[in-house]
């Protein structure tokens, strides 16, 4: 008999930047707590009352569930597209009240934290020892490396103190989950045991997607009519690369039945709307935030989808969700990003990889599927089933609750 139906967990998340279906940005960490749940476990986040991709506040309630998982929001300043300084005073308010509002929450079996950001990682590890209950750290980015790695991060001091930071939480964390492999490999190499480490890759909610949807309303909300569109969707970032994408469209200008559509939000955007407007770029629409239960129609309005990222050595470790979720929706991608990625990528022989920072290397991509319609028709199938045998999020909650029974020393 499983542990989940002689007793269920009581599992605790701390998540700064969480949030739910109704608002953009990934959802993993309610994706698998509502498998959990499904599973007979009790699910409590704690969140930001912050949306930190538009900077605005996210009405909620007391008592907020969303599909058995319960969801305490803590007060955080409202700052974070102000900049770097008043991005850090808001992670910095949510230390305190998200403190109280953690420890007014029930009983608990386990605590999951997660980094970045790590300014949320102090009050989860203390609020875990206080309540004499395992620390599980997941880590979603291997920071500081990413911020030193493009520069963000230069004073030497401050890479000290980030660095020892870091690693004061890896080496305390009574287990650790990573969404990587290559972060495995880093941590090992640091000298955490393999056996306190656990790999568990991102996951898709394969009902948010349907790879036989048209999209027709966003065709005609943007008035794409039948042009061939090469969607990139998430984060407008520092990290993201668009510039190679804006190039990209530049080489494309020619060919007027190819459109370029930018959906997202992020500090970067009003650079990039410039960009495009001082380049004339005609063939490029900003589509604005779109939350996760909508992203599918703008995923079906696509015929191909892009991944970028910079060009630098940090970037080949990571593993980004939004490739999972083209993928999931049946359609070609794009990759910019070369690495673990690349791998899985080229694993499902689900899309064309092309050098990272090449404009033209992506334009001719793009030209050459929208010569190839049963080529990219071909290779969005093959993703799509690469994604249910691999990736579902079943597959990634089941792995989370092996990885608690693990802390807390329990058969899995």
């Amino acid at each position: 008999m499983s542990r989940a139906a002689k007793q269920p967990m009581r599992i605790l998340i701390v998540h700064q930047n969480f949030v739910d279906h109704k608002h953009p940005g990934g959802t993993r960490h309610l994706d698998i707590g509502k498998c959990l749940v499904n599973a007979g476990h009790d699910v409590t986040i704690v969140a930001s009352n912050v949306d930190y991709l538009t900077g605005r506040q996210i009405p909620h309630q007391a008592n907020e569930s969303y599909e058995g998982v319960r969801i305490d929001r803590a007060y955080a300043l409202p700052t974070v597209q102000r900049g770097i300084l008043w991005r850090l005073i808001s992670y910095l308010t949510f230390i305190p009240s998200s403190a109280w509002t953690a420890w007014r929450v029930g009983r608990i079996d386990v605590v999951l934290g997660t980094t970045p950001p790590i300014f949320q990682l102090p009050m989860t590890w203390l609020i875990a020892r206080a309540r004499r209950v395992p620390f599980v750290l997941e880590v979603l980015d291997l920071w500081p490396d990413f911020a030193i790695g493009m520069g963000v991060l230069k004073n030497p001091l401050l890479i000290w103190i980030a660095r020892h930071a870091e690693w004061f939480f890896y080496r305390r964390a009574d287990h650790l989950i990573v969404n990587s492999p290559a972060y495995k490999d880093y941590l090992v190499e640091g000298g955490i045991l393999a056996e306190d480490v656990t790999y568990i890759p991102m996951g898709v909610d394969l009902t948010l997607f349907n790879p036989e949807d048209d999209g027709r309303a966003i065709r005609d909300q943007w008035q794409l009519g039948q042009k061939f569109v090469a969607t990139y969707a998430g984060s407008l970032g520092m990290a993201n690369d668009l510039d190679t994408i804006l190039g990209a469209a530049e080489l494309l200008k020619d060919d007027t039945d190819i459109h370029i559509l930018l959906v997202g939000g992020g500090k970067e955007r009003p650079r990039l709307e410039e960009v495009a407007k001082s380049k004339q770029l005609t063939n490029v629409t900003f589509g604005g935030t779109y939350p996760k239960d909508q992203i599918n129609q703008v995923l079906a309005a696509s015929d191909a989808c892009i991944a970028t990222l910079r060009d630098i050595p940090e970037f080949k470790t990571p593993f980004p969700n939004k490739v999972l979720d083209y993928m999931a929706a049946g359609r070609p991608i794009l990759l910019a990003i070369d690495g673990v990625i690349r791998e899985v990528v080229e694993a499902a022989q689900g899309g064309v990889f092309v050098p990272p920072g090449n404009p033209a290397a992506l334009a001719s991509a793009i030209r050459e599927l929208k010569a190839d319609p049963a080529r990219a028709r071909q290779m969005g199938s093959a993703g799509r089933r690469h994604i249910e045998a691999n990736y579902h999020i079943q597959l990634q909650a089941d792995r989370f609750a092996r990885a608690f029974n693990t802390a807390l020393k329990l058969p899995s």
